[in-house]
């Protein structure tokens, strides 16, 4: 497993000889800087590496450890991160399944977790998880909100076989069928497949008005170039993991006139004047791409620049009860993550409470199309 030194970043060894001094904020960053969605994974680890060198006069360490898209590796990485480095604050993955791996470390070891996932946990699991991404079935909502407007009767399900597949299947298929929308046939495939073309066989010969596609990075176009092969003619949508720009430049041809929801974060300039993250967002988009050069904001480098605006918040609070590096502090920053009240992120206004650590609401997801390789608003 890779460890990548950002920032302040200093080595487990000299941690074990000097310690971590009490006033620093320790963060511990998972994520799959390698493996089928380093797509994803690269963008926050760029993302990160624009961090502040502090928060709330506090020095900031931040730890990067590359997870592969692996949940074992997730997991050895989250309990380092508890038992060696006693982190304040476990952010990631942003693939779902590591994402719920590390949760249960995270619950168990009473450390919170930015999850920069859609991850859904058993009732009462996500005590100690908060979710930067918006919540399937609010980005659900705004495709089918869609849907309805260009009078769409049936959908066919493409997705991945794993926790993000199945819960985009959970609550996007009661919605549908509420609306009146035929749902189905249902084809699932691996992150690591390589072909779907007996799911793309099944779905084009199914014939729906509309196919959602539910993957993530550049591995979102192939699913699609697959349909699109067999000759499927109706509409395709896609997920908020497919909001980058791998997809076209993967899917090329395959992809044109897709319909992707997103957060607002990677459309900052096309967003009416009114939208509440319209200033945030241009703010992280130009930020990101002085850094990475023009078109390379995406996602979940929008999620990881949303974190900090968090913890900006969110430390203070806790600073008020107890100092970094101790379980007080931990305990301190969970409860103050419940009570930051309304905030605005690039990727829409947050509002997280004790009962709802997702806290998006049904006007969050934006539409857009693919037009001549680039994503334009809906």
């Amino acid at each position: 497993m890779k460890t990548h030194a950002l920032k302040a970043l200093v080595a487990a060894c000299a941690l074990a000889a000097c310690g971590t001094a009490l006033a620093d904020i320790t963060i511990g960053v998972i994520a799959p800087l390698t493996g089928p969605a380093s797509g994803l994974g690269i963008p926050v680890g760029n993302e990160v590496k624009l961090w502040p060198k502090e928060i709330a006069g506090e020095k900031l360490n931040v730890i990067v450890m590359d997870d592969a898209t692996d949940p074992t590796q997730g997991v050895t990485a989250a309990k380092r991160f508890v038992a060696q480095d006693k982190v304040d604050v476990i952010m990631g993955s942003v693939a779902t399944p590591v994402a719920a791996a590390i949760a249960q470390v995270a619950d168990e070891s009473k450390t919170p977790q930015l999850a920069w996932s859609p991850v859904a946990l058993p009732a009462g699991k996500d005590h100690w998880t908060f979710r930067m991404p918006q919540s399937n079935s609010v980005m659900g909502y705004a495709v089918l909100e869609h849907m309805k407007k260009l009078g769409i009767k049936s959908v066919g399900f493409l997705g991945y076989s794993d926790a993000y597949g199945e819960t985009w299947l959970t609550d996007f298929k009661p919605m549908a069928e509420k609306a009146g929308i035929k749902f189905g046939p249902v084809e699932r495939f691996a992150r690591a497949d390589t072909s779907v073309t007996g799911q793309a066989l099944k779905l084009v010969s199914a014939n729906p008005d509309a196919i959602l596609v539910v993957a993530s990075g550049s591995g979102a176009a192939m699913p699609e170039m697959a349909l699109r092969e067999r000759g499927y003619k109706g509409k395709v949508y896609q997920t908020h993991a497919a909001a980058t720009r791998d997809l076209m430049r993967v899917g090329g041809k395959a992809v044109e006139g897709t319909y992707v929801v997103s957060g607002p974060a990677v459309l900052a300039e096309q967003l009416p004047d009114s939208h509440p993250s319209k200033q945030e967002a241009i703010k992280f988009v130009q930020q990101y791409e002085k850094a990475y050069g023009p078109g390379s904001r995406n996602q979940f480098a929008g999620h990881a620049y949303d974190s900090i605006t968090v913890m900006e918040k969110a430390v203070p609070i806790a600073l008020k009860t107890a100092k970094p590096g101790t379980p007080e502090f931990r305990a301190a920053l969970r409860d103050a993550f419940e009570h930051i009240g309304r905030t605005v992120l690039a990727h829409g206004v947050l509002n997280w409470t004790a009962q709802d650590h997702w806290g998006y609401t049904n006007d969050t997801g934006v539409m857009m199309k693919v037009v001549d390789g680039q994503f334009k608003v809906e």
